[in-house]
This record gives structure tokens, sequence and C-alpha cells, in this order.
């Protein structure tokens, strides 16, 4: 539970570093005139509900296996990393339609304190993002890898609007609606993000097959068992935070059951005190035909 632990607690970090984030966006928006600030802490807004998702699909996905879900309940981190790739694609539209508001609508140039704001806000969303990234990475957890990246989107359009709003207070009031184009732009480079996001979300809801080496590798440790003879099929599939599969070793076809059965628990122990975060395995073990 200690990785878990990390991910629940910086899941839960990030949900008051986003409330106060975006309670100075808004604020600081109003008050210096910047339109694409206000924007940023409106878009601010679904990343306190997108980590909430997290949160809540980490502890459900840690839970252990019971009569209702004995494959346990790993789907409901695949599903919380779903939902935070769509609450991405819902920013992104968010932001261009208030942006091209804004662009057709005249007003003043922002305040010159925004930018010190903004560029506080790009630094603690950065340091975030890296921070939810690197723990995502070692849990393996799509959820909280999409979920780093919307604070990472957050830095990019609050960098975007740092751009605009340095070159609409340099430029004066012929240039004010360059921190709005500066948003409009940003939103290209969050819903890329989040189709690259979703593609892996998808397939873990729909059991696509790991990445070719897992498979490999799970072959390659299950043939160094003593008895097996060679692999005959191997199916793997991703359930939250591990991974669960099928695989079927043969073994010599003149043992006994009890010989079989024992290379079966042999498999099923190498396997899993490996360093693949691997759930459960089911072997079936069959009798090869020996030359």
């Amino acid at each position: 539970m200690g990785l878990i632990g990390s991910g629940l607690g910086i899941a839960a970090s990030a949900i008051a570093i986003n409330l106060v984030l975006a309670l100075v966006k808004i604020s600081v928006g109003v008050l210096g005139s910047s339109y694409a600030m206000i924007a940023d802490g409106i878009e601010s807004t679904s990343d306190i509900f997108s980590s909430l998702i997290v949160f809540g699909g980490l502890q459900v996905a840690s839970r252990p296996p019971d009569a209702d879900h004995p494959y346990g309940h790993g789907k409901a981190e695949s599903l919380a990393a779903l939902m935070v790739s769509l609450f991405l694609i819902g920013s992104a539209i968010l932001i261009a339609v208030q942006s091209i508001a804004e662009i057709r609508t005249p007003h003043s140039s922002p305040a010159w304190y925004t930018l010190i704001v903004l560029l506080m806000i790009i630094i603690i969303k950065e340091l975030l993002f890296r921070r939810m990234y690197r723990i995502g990475d070692r849990l393996e957890s799509n959820a909280l890898r999409s979920d780093a990246w919307h604070h990472r989107s957050d830095a990019i359009t609050s960098l975007a609007a740092l751009i605009g709003i340095s070159i609409a207070v340099i430029g004066g009031e012929q240039y004010a609606s360059a921190d709005d184009w500066a948003a409009l732009l940003a939103c290209g480079v969050i819903l890329f993000t989040a189709m690259r996001l979703l593609r892996p979300a998808l397939n873990e809801m729909m059991d696509a097959a790991p990445p070719q080496e897992i498979e490999t590798h799970v072959i390659h440790m299950a043939e160094g068992v003593e008895g097996v003879v060679r692999v005959e099929q191997c199916r793997i599939r991703k359930s939250g935070l591990g991974y669960l599969m099928d695989i079927h070793v043969e073994v010599d076809g003149e043992m006994s059951v009890q010989q079989g059965h024992a290379i079966g628990h042999d498999v099923k122990d190498r396997l899993i005190e490996s360093d693949l975060a691997i759930v459960d395995v089911l072997v079936h073990v069959e009798p090869a035909v020996m030359q």
C-alpha cells in the first residue's frame, strides 16, 4: 500500500492546490482585466473534479477482490483515466469558446501584475505534474498519468496567457486581445494531449494486450521454471494497477498430475513474485509432445 498511498496522497494534495489556484486565477483575472487568466481559472476548476475522480478511482481500484468482483476492482482506475481524458477535451473546448468570445469583444489591456501571478502558477503546476507523473509511472497508473498531464496542460495555458499578456502589456490597447489568442492556441496543445491519453484508457477498458515486451518477459520467466518444456499460449490484460493473465505451459506428459500441478504452482509463484505488477495468474498445464 506504500505506492498506492503515495498516489492517493498526491491526488488529495492536487485537489487542495487546484482549489487555491483556481480562486487566485479568477480573482486576479477579474482585478487585472485578463480574460485569458479568467478562462484559465475556469479550466482549473475542472482540475479539481479530475483529481477527485482519480482519488476515488485509486481508492476503489486498491480494494481486494470480493464475491461480487472476483477479478478485483482495477477497472475503476481505467474508468478514472477515461473520465480525466474527457475532462481535458471539455476544458479545451471551454477555453476555445471563451477565447473566441473575448477576441470578438474589445477590452482593455491586462494589468502587469498578472504576469507575476502567472509565473508562480506555472512553476507550481509544473512541479505538481512532475511529482504526480513520477508516482503514476511507478504505479503504472494511467489515471495518475492523465491527471498529471491535466496539470501540465494547465501550466501550458498559463504559459500561453503569460506570453499573450506580455504582448498586450508591452504593445498597448491595440494588442489587448493577444492574451485571448494565446489561450486559443493553447487549446490545440491541450486537445492533442487529451487524445493521446484517451487511447490507453480505452485500451484498458477493452482489455487490450499490453506491450509485446511484457508478454515476452512473462514467457521467458515461465519457461525458466524447472519442468516447463515451453509456453504454448499467454494472454495478458491490465486491470487497474496490475496485470491479470492466463498462461498455458507444457510439461512432460509422462509425469503425474501431482507433479504437473506443482510445476503450475511454481510458474504462478515465479510470475507473481517478479518485478511486474502481476495481480493473479491462471496456469493451464498441458502435456508436451516429447521428441
